[in-house]
């Protein structure tokens, strides 16, 4: 069974149990899905950006505000209640930012590594959209994605090719100029989709169509540095100091070794 089998199965089985807490999923970029009742109420992955992360890089909320807000929640992973009264987002925004966040890292997951699945129970429960998804459901959105990517003229992976602009052509929408400023040659399309605050799917399909139309171009991978080999019968020596050179100082277990007593010894009543 494949990783993606295994996660698909693992998925299917915490809904068929109607489980609540945390379905665990190693591997790259690896990731937690939550349960409630056996949908899926929140999705976290260090390959794609969380609610946070979109709603701070939207500029709605600045970063000491959400501290501030965190605080006043008493530590809340997810201050949602905080984020309505003071106006920041709507109960609207905050249900669309979060079902975005949620696809967008299920989409991450399936689009790479998957190596194991556990699940851990849990009776506090960590629910950024509260009615939740089918599992099997949101996996089969993600495979959408995958296939819809794939097809494209140039297909790429979030996490693979990193492309860099082309020409003097500045972009003819806010993401794309955005993005050329970005791309460097160093950022992958995740990396990019960080940067900009905008999910992975959405700037991984941008990224294909740009380098399709020739608005930007694949950094090649970065060469390998050469190891010159020795000649033969040639091997690695001790280096050998100087003519002239002293010799390191000898190490404290080296030292010669004291009697008891023989530092300090009294001649006509005082210490030597």
């Amino acid at each position: 069974m494949s990783g993606h089998e295994h996660l698909a199965q693992a998925l299917a089985e915490c809904g068929r149990d109607s489980f609540t807490g945390e379905l665990r999923v190693r591997g790259t970029p690896g990731g937690t899905f939550h349960f409630g009742d056996g949908r899926v109420v929140a999705v976290e992955s260090p390959g794609a950006p969380g609610p946070e992360a979109l709603l701070l890089r939207s500029g709605r909320v600045s970063g000491e505000q959400w501290a501030e807000l965190v605080r006043e929640s008493g530590g809340s992973r997810w201050p949602a209640t905080a984020i309505i009264a003071h106006g920041y987002a709507g109960a609207a925004q905050l249900r669309v930012v979060c079902a975005l966040a949620l696809h967008d890292a299920a989409f991450a997951m399936a689009a790479g590594r998957v190596e194991s699945c556990e699940r851990v129970t849990s009776t506090e429960l960590f629910a950024q959209v509260p009615l939740g998804e089918p599992p099997l459901r949101l996996l089969q959105d993600a495979t959408r994605r995958l296939t819809a990517l794939a097809a494209l003229p140039h297909p790429v992976h979030p996490d693979r090719e990193r492309p860099v602009r082309s020409g003097a052509d500045h972009g003819s929408t806010a993401l794309r100029r955005e993005l050329l400023s970005h791309a460097d040659g160093r950022r992958t399309a995740r990396d990019l989709a960080f940067r900009v605050g905008r999910g992975v799917y959405t700037v991984t399909v941008e990224v294909a169509r740009m380098l399709d139309e020739g608005l930007m171009v694949c950094a090649p991978p970065p060469a390998p540095v050469p190891v010159r080999s020795l000649p033969d019968g040639h091997a690695l020596r001790p280096r050998k100091p100087p003519q002239g050179e002293q010799p390191p100082p000898a190490a404290y277990s080296d030292l010669p070794r004291r009697k008891p007593g023989s530092f300090f010894r009294l001649r006509n009543g005082t210490a030597k």
